[in-house]
């Protein structure tokens, strides 16, 4: 098996975190949520509170192992041993596809032990996202206020009234229906305006052709893709870097929705209209967050649409690269809507992807020649 045949297999694995349902429900109560958009939304957590790209990458891979053992709700009782167990020879399977993989498994493990600093703010990302993911909502369910209040008393995120006390009196606050105060305010709205990424949907589908991907779970693979593939990358790219964007670079389409890149004949994609609607989108959303940290992030999110720095064209290459694995996978998906040809194929994302990622493209053209000839 190739390196880079093992590598899709291993992301492809990856792929079924998606359709594995949490206890939690999205801000507008309308689903459950997936931990593979929870762990967007925690990593998203991790950029706004200034956790390293060692955190950030933990909390890519934290829930992984759920695609073989499911979700375990901290409000329901479990045999901690067994769950444990069972987790760990879910990781050992999963790093295992991976040419490297016991690096990442040792990542994983290090998050699990959480006795690095690295380890115990990704934890407490991880924790704290499920209050403010109830705290945010207009209508919070009041069975997951009722965890909320337990959670924050005697649960995990107790010690958090240690660790990060602001935080948990923000929580209190919001809780008593108090505004919450300061720099912290701007933060938690931004990142309660982010969870309606997790309603964006795209042409692209699941590999099991089961459903249309969202752009928060998109969000999400292709910062896996970045971790995955970092070995195929070009001199100079900074990988943790490249995660970064690769979280924020969808979010304006929580104002202007995804332009599939082969509709209207290739065109709408880029046109001077979707993006100035994006610009306007950047705008408003980073505009909501503290000044200085809402310009960095509108920076780096400018930077990848640019796509002209090696880290912003190595992140370009994936978002073209993860939908064409996507759609081999799932038999055709996006190409066959819209009816497209090899040759279209190759002018309109062969073309990106080979810039930063020649050796990305030239195994996904050999394995789309097969769809297309078939």
């Amino acid at each position: 098996m190739s390196d880079l045949t093992a590598r899709f297999g291993f992301l492809n694995e990856a792929d079924k975190l998606k359709s594995v349902e949490r206890a939690n429900v999205l801000m507008d109560v309308s689903r459950a949520e997936n931990s593979a958009e929870h762990s967007w939304h925690v990593a998203l957590f991790a950029m706004i509170f200034g956790a390293s790209d060692r955190a950030i990458a933990m909390i890519l891979l934290h829930d992984l192992v759920e695609v073989d053992c499911g979700d375990h709700p901290i409000h329901l009782v479990h045999d901690t041993a067994t769950v444990e167990a069972a987790e760990l020879a879910a990781a050992q399977r999963l790093f295992g596809i991976l040419p490297d993989g016991d690096a990442l498994l040792a990542l994983w493990q290090e998050f699990e032990a959480g006795s690095t600093d690295d380890a115990r703010i990704a934890k407490r990302m991880d924790h704290i996202q499920p209050l403010f993911q109830v705290l945010s909502s207009p209508t919070p369910l009041p069975d997951h206020l009722a965890i909320v209040a337990d959670n924050m008393t005697t649960g995990r995120a107790a010690r958090l009234w240690q660790e990060w006390p602001e935080a948990m009196h923000a929580a209190e606050a919001m809780r008593d229906g108090r505004a919450v105060d300061g720099a912290l305010a701007g933060q938690l709205a931004f990142l309660a305006e982010a969870d309606r990424l997790k309603s964006v949907y795209r042409a692209s589908t699941l590999c099991d052709a089961s459903r249309r991907e969202n752009s928060a779970e998109h969000s999400w693979h292709l910062a896996l893709y970045a971790l995955v593939m970092a070995p195929h990358a070009g001199e100079g790219v900074d990988i943790g870097r490249v995660i970064r964007m690769l979280i924020l670079h969808d979010l304006v389409e929580i104002d202007t929705g995804d332009v599939p890149i082969h509709s209207q004949d290739g065109s709408a994609h880029h046109s001077a209209t979707q993006m100035a609607a994006e610009d306007a989108a950047a705008d408003r959303l980073f505009g909501m967050l503290p000044a200085e940290q809402g310009l960095a992030l509108r920076a780096l999110w400018t930077e990848f649409e640019a796509n002209q720095t090696p880290d912003a064209v190595f992140a370009k290459s994936l978002d073209r690269a993860q939908p064409v694995m996507q759609n081999i996978a799932s038999g055709g998906g996006s190409w066959v809507e819209y009816n497209v040809t090899y040759a279209q194929l190759v002018e309109r994302v062969g073309v990106r992807i080979q810039r930063g990622a020649p050796t990305i493209w030239d195994w996904l053209d050999e394995n789309s020649q097969l769809y297309f000839a078939g």
